[in-house]
């Protein structure tokens, strides 16, 4: 008779999930980490990367807290936006290139930077004056019950999605940078019907539109497969 393993153990029969990463920039992306991984200094470690990440969001926040004041700042988010990106997407690359693979560890711990580092991303633009604090809000409660569904998912399928509808978050920090490009040349108001918003407020809605269709549709999908697998 086996032993019940100790509290906080990992479980014997741990499977790591599936990751499905169909975005329109993921082969490119792909060999553009498997580049950096191969180049890391022996120093750099992924929790160095994961730290990486979360500071750049933090910063990315801040940046656009003083765009309020300075429009320059948001090009300090650009930078920071491709220093998350670096940090965010190359910690599993380098565990994988350098076969020190946390599963468990690294699920839990990117997951939750995201959450924060999100929190700090739509902090700032609450802030900015560049976005309603209405509309960051919505931002932030989509992404998360959309974050909540995937982790769900990952366990009861074991298929870890990172894309949805070939966007994943490398092709949204892309749109966020150009969004701040566009908001540095020509200021963040845009006319629309013969009214005038804010620019970034038009794109959270769009997002939150797209958001909340992917939930409705990836619940649906994700409840039928589970109920055709566990019929009563």
């Amino acid at each position: 008779m086996s032993l019940p393993a100790p509290h906080g153990s990992p479980p014997p029969n741990f499977n790591d999930a599936h990751r499905e990463q169909t975005s329109l920039l993921a082969p490119l992306e792909r060999h553009a980490l498997l580049w950096f991984a191969h180049r890391m200094p022996a120093w750099v470690n992924p929790d160095h990367l994961t730290l990486l990440g979360l500071v750049a969001m933090l910063g990315a926040g801040l940046c656009y807290w003083l765009a309020s004041r300075n429009r320059y700042a948001l090009l300090g988010v650009v930078v920071c936006l491709a220093a998350n990106w670096f940090g965010d997407s190359l910690d599993g690359t380098l565990a994988r290139v350098r076969k020190r693979q946390r599963p468990r560890y690294g699920f839990y711990v990117d997951h939750m930077v995201d959450a924060f580092g999100t929190g700090f991303l739509l902090g700032g633009l609450a802030l900015s004056s560049y976005m309603s604090a209405g509309v960051a809000l919505a931002l932030l409660i989509i992404y998360l019950v959309l974050s909540i569904q995937s982790y769900l998912a990952a366990y009861s399928l074991g298929t870890f999605q990172l894309s949805f509808w070939k966007f994943s978050p490398t092709e949204l920090r892309v749109l966020l940078a150009a969004g701040n490009v566009a908001l540095f040349v020509r200021g963040g108001v845009a006319r629309l019907m013969g009214h005038d918003f804010l620019l970034f407020d038009i794109g959270g809605v769009v997002g939150i539109a797209g958001m909340t269709a992917m939930l409705v549709l990836s619940t649906v999908r994700n409840t039928l497969t589970l109920y055709r697998a566990e019929r009563l």
